[in-house]
């Protein structure tokens, strides 16, 4: 086990996640969108983290890159994958057999762990964008609402209207029709939800103890109610879900 400080930076295709970690102890966090630069998403990330710790670039140990863009951090000594990093990150919190389902900006990742930490199995959904914040961020721009008003607006809904396609084209096609019978719009966003969560739900079966993870948990907690709901248990949060990549590089990197 390494002592001192350790850096881990996920670079997703929407967020970049920076987890800075003192030993055993997280000193700061940081958070940017990508865009169109991921080099630059996470420069930006390792400066703000290092002004807040209050050290520089040599005075850590250990950088680990995780996620869509890991090579692209050339400051890190190396990359690992987002699917062992995820699974670092959640059974640090977890530290039992459980079932991870991240929901990222581009991907979904489901991965079924032993009670040692080791991966049994995992899944990725990666042709489309169903289930994704993508898939959100379409219908946002479709009912012309900020994203970061849906999760509000979806607990306003009282009927149970359904989107009976995964396909962003065609959910966004079912959502003129909707809208055309003049379907209230919280009803038309927690349709979009639950056809998120119904496509989570058929991915793999989620057995056992599940723990949701990543930025589309972390700013809607009702996908997580409708995906408890329909498992019929209580599904588990980390208390930072957004950051559970970069935790998990952090801490890999204090460990080798």
């Amino acid at each position: 086990m390494l002592s001192g400080w350790s850096l881990g930076i996920d670079i997703g295709a929407s967020a970049t996640k920076a987890v800075l970690l003192d030993g055993d102890t997280v000193r700061a966090r940081a958070l940017r969108r990508s865009g169109g630069d991921f080099s630059a998403a996470a420069r930006a990330c390792l400066e703000e983290i290092t002004t807040a710790a209050g050290i520089g670039l040599a005075d850590i140990q250990r950088i680990v890159a995780t996620g869509y863009g890991r090579r692209t951090a050339g400051f890190a000594a190396r990359s690992v994958t987002e699917i062992t990093c995820h699974a670092r990150g959640c059974y640090a919190s977890f530290p039992r057999a459980i079932t991870i389902v991240d929901i990222g900006g581009q991907d979904n990742k489901v991965i079924v762990l032993d009670s040692a930490g080791g991966r049994r199995n995992f899944k990725m959904n990666r042709k489309c964008a169903a289930g994704t914040g993508a898939f959100l961020e379409e219908i946002a721009g479709q009912l012309d609402t900020p994203l970061a008003a849906l999760n509000d607006l979806a607990r306003q809904a009282t009927g149970s209207v359904e989107l009976g396609s995964f396909c962003t084209v065609f959910a966004k096609t079912e959502l003129l029709a909707l809208i055309a019978r003049g379907t209230p719009l919280p009803e038309l966003v927690r349709a979009a939800f639950r056809s998120v969560a119904k496509r989570i739900l058929e991915m793999d079966p989620l057995t056992g103890e599940v723990v949701m993870t990543g930025g589309v948990v972390a700013h809607n907690p009702i996908l997580v109610e409708l995906v408890s709901a329909a498992l019929g248990r209580k599904v588990l949060v980390p208390e930072y879900p957004q950051y559970t990549g970069a935790l998990g590089a952090a801490l890999i990197g204090r460990e080798r």
